[in-house]
């Protein structure tokens, strides 16, 4: 394959809050021969690989909203085959800052041959197996009770951004209800169950068991 080729094949999510760096290595990228999207924050970015999942992400760490550290974990469990590259100018080196979820790093004001270079060298790695997420479901989810307004609400936590939320629940209940994820507008239907409750055995139950277990034992000995 040549190398205009293998460019073409790869397609690039970058991810920045910044407009104007987004821009230019969205541009050069491109110009490059790269196929690349963009994407101004992490909700922004998880809506994108929704629509289509990219070979490889490039993301800043320090953003609003959902920051680069949510996101990239978000993505490592979500879309794994994914290959993800962090940058940030709050961290130095080319090693991968602790704590940070991705396969490599480039740092903020460096020469942009060594971003070019970590982009040609995740390209021709061998690339995890993708695993399609999970055919959306309804949830199961618990009613919590009663909010500051007397109305009654459970806590949903969103399979997309995994990310909770409160959600009410009046009116008539259906068997499946529709919510959206109040972070990232995710869709989510999910099925309101009860709890179980828990009633300790009453004194009458507990006779009654220990007079069959006693007639048992009897039983038992008579054979």
């Amino acid at each position: 394959m040549s190398n205009q080729m293998f460019m073409n094949s790869i397609e690039l999510l970058v991810v920045d809050d910044a407009a104007a760096i987004r821009s230019s290595i969205s541009v050069l990228l491109t110009e490059i021969g790269y196929v690349v999207r963009t994407a101004a924050d992490g909700f922004e970015a998880l809506s994108a690989i929704r629509m289509d999942i990219p070979n490889i992400l490039l993301s800043d760490l320090n953003m609003p909203g959902m920051s680069g550290f949510e996101l990239l974990s978000v993505v490592r469990l979500r879309y794994p085959s994914i290959q993800v590259i962090a940058m940030s100018g709050s961290f130095s080196g080319e090693e991968v800052p602790s704590g940070v979820t991705a396969d490599a790093f480039y740092q903020k004001g460096c020469s942009i041959r060594s971003l070019l270079r970590i982009i040609d060298s995740l390209g021709h790695q061998k690339l995890r197996p993708y695993i399609h997420p999970v055919p959306t479901v309804p949830l199961r989810i618990q009613r919590n009770g009663l909010d500051s307004g007397g109305r009654p609400y459970v806590t949903i936590a969103c399979p997309e951004c995994l990310r909770s939320f409160h959600e009410t629940i009046g009116g008539s209940l259906t068997p499946i209800r529709e919510a959206h994820c109040s972070h990232c507008q995710q869709t989510i239907y999910y099925v309101v169950v009860d709890p179980v409750e828990w009633e300790p055995a009453s004194s009458s139950m507990i006779a009654s068991r220990d007079v069959r277990k006693s007639k048992s034992s009897q039983t038992a000995i008579l054979r």
